[in-house]
């Protein structure tokens, strides 16, 4: 377990949008809950919701109203298949937009996935001091976005900057002990 250096626990829910996904063959959610978890953060909540705006958006909003949920990762629907709505769903909810990790996202997979990142529409935003990272369906593509962006943005000792200060204002981010 790595801790930060002011020991900044953040309280992470964990949503997998897809139609055909159970908890025994959602590898993405399950691999999320393993990293944050092994960070030492802590899960707070794990759903998984069929890809529908409305539902999506009902559970979104529920952690984005509780104080104790910190940062919402969503995997899955962020493609172009017709059922892909996770931007239409989440984006409405957002108070700011992160263009940024869509942008890095798409950059960091290039080396993977070459020209066939252009497919993915990760997103990310923050909504009520809750820092909302959407990323692709896939248990590569949940890694890149973890190892390669979310990881650091959710460690307070991450320099020059991350997301804890903004998440954590009034929501009581927990310090280990």
């Amino acid at each position: 377990m790595t801790t930060t250096a002011d020991n900044s626990v953040v309280n992470i829910a964990v949503l997998t949008v897809s139609d055909t996904r159970d908890e025994d063959s959602d590898t993405s959610g399950q691999y999320l809950v393993q990293a944050l978890q092994g960070a030492g953060h802590q899960l707070i909540d794990k759903k998984i919701v069929k890809d529908d705006v409305y539902q999506m958006r009902a559970i979104a909003s529920q952690w984005i109203a509780d104080e104790n949920v910190h940062a919402i990762l969503v995997t899955g629907g962020t493609g172009f298949t017709e059922r892909d709505s996770t931007p239409e769903a989440m984006q409405p909810l957002f108070d700011k937009t992160v263009d940024g990790f869509g942008e890095l996202f798409r950059h960091i997979s290039y080396s993977e996935i070459g020209s066939s990142t252009i497919q993915s529409r990760a997103l990310a935003g923050l909504a009520n001091n809750t820092v909302i990272f959407c990323m692709p369906g896939s248990t590569g593509a949940c890694k890149t976005a973890w190892t390669g962006i979310i990881a650091q943005q959710l460690n307070s000792s991450f320099k020059p900057c991350n997301f804890v200060p903004h998440i954590s204002r009034g929501r009581g981010c927990a310090t280990r002990g």
